[in-house]
């Protein structure tokens, strides 16, 4: 038997020692997972209303194949940590092709992902970084929502249109809803015509300069010039 067919007690040693030290690797990074889903708040539309009741929310609508939310997802776990036990402020995930599509569908997403904050019942895009300093320098900047039962949290202004607005009848409040969104709708129309239009003009505008080349070249016989051109350079310097 040759002697390289023993085993080497000091090989086997170092493989035992590699083994254990990555299942203890292992066993790290599985915690630390288990820990930050602890905090995670993912939201459904039948959990929408308890979770964020008297909160001012920072919300991600996401996309689980989506490229930009998996880069952005670990700074957005350390903020969900970070405000886990906020009494002001909800950092929230809603998943668009899950449970959460439906509350995707009345916000209006459109993109992966689409983050959006403030008073639950009245979002606003975020335009921001999706770095972990800038969504903490922004989530750090929100105010608490205004208190419609209360007032508390609000400003002088906010108070008394609350209390204006309590005087007008439900119906009423609801027309001034339905006029906003057909206001709000309109715009966007028009910024879409806009932009078609504008595509429209782009694609003509190239049209017309790839013809004018093409008529150019043709008319001008440029390549017939440029050939005759480095022909007579080339017969000079050979003299």
């Amino acid at each position: 038997m040759f002697w390289h067919e023993f085993p080497n007690p000091f090989f086997m040693q170092n493989d035992i020692l590699e083994a254990f030290r990555r299942n203890q690797m292992f066993k790290k990074l599985t915690l630390l997972t288990l820990a930050a889903s602890a905090y995670a708040v993912e939201l459904t539309p039948d959990t929408w209303d308890e979770h964020t009741a008297g909160k001012t929310v920072f919300v991600k609508f996401f996309a689980p194949w989506c490229g930009h939310c998996k880069a952005m997802k670990p700074a957005w776990d350390s903020l969900m940590d970070e405000y886990s036990s906020s009494e002001t402020v909800l950092i929230a995930d809603v998943d668009c092709i899950g449970a959460g599509k439906d509350l995707c569908e009345t916000v209006g997403v459109k993109g992966f992902p689409t983050i959006k904050f403030g008073d639950p019942s009245s979002l606003e895009d975020y335009k921001g970084g999706r770095d972990l300093d800038t969504l903490k320098t922004f989530a750090s900047e929100l105010k608490p929502v205004c208190n419609i039962a209360t007032h508390d949290n609000c400003d002088a202004e906010q108070a008394e249109t609350v209390a204006a607005l309590k005087e007008v009848s439900v119906e009423d409040l609801e027309q001034k809803v339905k006029d906003h969104d057909e206001k709000k709708a309109d715009i966007e129309t028009t910024f879409q015509e806009g932009v078609q239009g504008l595509q429209k003009q782009y694609e003509d505008m190239s049209k017309t300069k790839d013809d004018g080349l093409m008529e150019l070249a043709k008319s001008s016989n440029i390549g017939l010039v440029k050939s005759v051109l480095a022909f007579k350079k080339s017969s000079t310097d050979e003299l």
